[in-house]
């Protein structure tokens, strides 16, 4: 395992400990005077890349390249960055398609959705392409499925049925990376091209918002929502 590879499992098994400290029910109910926390994620530092050299496949895969590790706007703001509160018990209901079956693709040798968030439970992994892919999933170093897909349009299912994150490769293409933030309440948002993001509808109180991007790694901070009042952050990941 590459140097970078051991950092980013290091990175990820510190954010599955903080949000998985403690595995909660969590009970939907009305709220009252809820407060918003809105802001933007930011990264200042070196854009770093990886090459890309698809050594099998390449028909599918398509040519060598160079992919970015953190995706940095203009205006340097963050996009696919994950920011989410941890250990709510109460609050706000589930969207509607939170109890779906979440998926994953394969698609050209790449995972798709490469980021997404969802509630434990059922995972669809889909190959979409015609050449096998094996889709092989970890909590921290520890498997949470290994789903071999020789078949196009194949569809396998995993259980994720803990918060964490779940960092997805392909045995088969190594370059390939998914990740999967597992959680146990819809208080959490993925930033968007430009870095921000809203989490609504939060019960006032005092807690632990954790913003997490794969190559920076988690950023752990303490926000107090007062009711019916908006939060502004502005929250800078380094390498």
């Amino acid at each position: 395992m590459s140097r970078l590879k051991s950092i980013i499992f290091g990175v990820a098994l510190a954010f599955l400990t903080a949000s998985a400290s403690a595995v909660l029910a969590y009970d939907e109910s009305p709220v009252s005077g809820g407060g918003t926390i809105q802001g933007t994620v930011f990264f200042h530092g070196t854009v770093q890349t990886q090459k890309i050299i698809p050594t099998k496949d390449v028909e599918t895969c398509g040519e060598p390249r160079e992919e970015a590790l953190i995706d940095v706007g203009p205006n340097q703001g963050v996009h696919n960055a994950v920011v989410y509160l941890v250990d709510v018990t109460k609050g706000k209901p589930w969207a509607p398609d939170a109890a779906k079956p979440a998926e994953i693709q394969n698609i050209k040798c790449r995972f798709v959705p490469a980021v997404q968030v969802i509630r434990a439970g059922e995972l669809s992994v889909i190959n979409r392409d015609p050449v096998l892919h094996n889709s092989h999933g970890y909590y921290g170093k520890r498997t949470a499925f290994n789903l071999a897909q020789p078949i196009q349009d194949q569809t396998l299912s995993a259980e994720l049925p803990r918060p964490g994150v779940v960092k997805v490769d392909c045995d088969a293409h190594g370059w390939m990376e998914g990740w999967i933030y597992v959680v146990d309440n819809p208080y959490y948002a993925v930033t968007k091209d430009d870095g921000s993001f809203s989490i609504a509808d939060v019960p006032p109180g005092t807690y632990n918002l954790v913003t997490f991007q794969s190559f920076t790694g988690p950023v752990s901070q303490q926000v107090t929502v007062e009711a019916g009042k908006p939060i502004d952050l502005t929250i800078e990941l380094k390498k």
